[in-house]
């Protein structure tokens, strides 16, 4: 009783499971333990008088602790506009996983020579859109993921796991300014995820503001039978065409192959710019 009273817990207090939602009152991290997709029960100390275990969670990964906050971003001094063209289809090949390099803000051009296209390892690459932030942060937070489950489990990840888990991580954050549209090819699987937690696998996708165009390419002479290097200038038209129409989309093409063996570069020559 004594050391209750010095340790000030007279006061039980009101024990509650650690939500796992961000729009919750939780200060726990969707990235703790990420890969324990059991829902977390409540969690206490037995010598502590069953006082609840605390958890330090750095400050950029705090959850905001109502749903109120979701509505509170800093406002901008004017609107930039982001547009690009990024694709990825199967074929009996493997996977073909293109796009652009320009990095669009507004009407200006901020970069043309940026890799909207990731490897996060050596069967799996990961074509970005939305907000270049978000994107490069999301994909270093997936790398790092996916390289601990390996170290933890000695064995990789799959594509379809880790497409759930990028989801789960990113579901949190719907309804916020986050924006976030990654396509995850991997030599036998194309998994689509946004940053509102939606996850859609399929045999094509093309994400950006030039995509509509890219679509139109695609579906005139995609096929199942197409050989390597028709699979390859098929991908480039698409995205040759699409930055040609596309105001938010330009200069080089840049594009990966992805087989059973691995994925390799198979970027667009530089007489090819644009």
């Amino acid at each position: 009783m004594a050391l209750e009273d010095i340790c000030n817990f007279k006061d039980k207090p009101t024990h509650k499971t650690f939500p796992f939602y961000a729009s919750e009152d939780t200060s726990v991290s969707v990235f703790t333990e990420a890969f324990n997709f059991k829902w977390r029960g409540e969690m206490t100390s037995k010598k502590a008088s069953d006082v609840p275990l605390e958890f330090h969670v750095p400050s950029l990964f705090k959850r905001p602790s109502s749903r109120a906050s979701h509505s509170v971003s800093v406002r901008r001094p004017f609107p930039l506009s982001h547009g690009t063209t990024t694709l990825g289809f199967i074929f009996q090949g493997g996977v073909i996983a293109a796009a652009d390099t320009r990095a669009s803000a507004g009407g200006l051009v901020a970069c043309p020579a940026v890799h909207k296209i990731t490897p996060i390892h050596s069967h799996l690459v990961v074509t970005s859109s939305g907000s270049g932030a978000d994107c490069m942060l999301w994909e270093r937070i997936l790398t790092r993921e996916i390289r601990l489950y390996q170290l933890r489990h000695k064995r990789r990840l799959s594509i379809s796991g880790t497409a759930k888990l990028l989801s789960l991580m990113l579901h949190p954050f719907k309804g916020t300014d986050v924006c976030v549209a990654l396509t995850l090819c991997g030599w036998d699987k194309l998994i689509y995820v946004c940053s509102d937690g939606a996850r859609l696998q399929g045999d094509i996708f093309s994400v950006g503001s030039g995509s509509p165009y890219a679509y139109g390419v695609l579906d005139r002479s995609l096929s199942w039978s197409l050989n390597k290097e028709e699979a390859i200038l098929l991908a480039r038209e698409a995205v040759f065409r699409a930055t040609h129409r596309d105001a938010y989309s330009g200069n080089n093409v840049d594009l990966f192959h992805v087989t059973a063996e691995g994925c390799r570069n198979n970027a667009m020559k530089p007489h090819f710019v644009f």
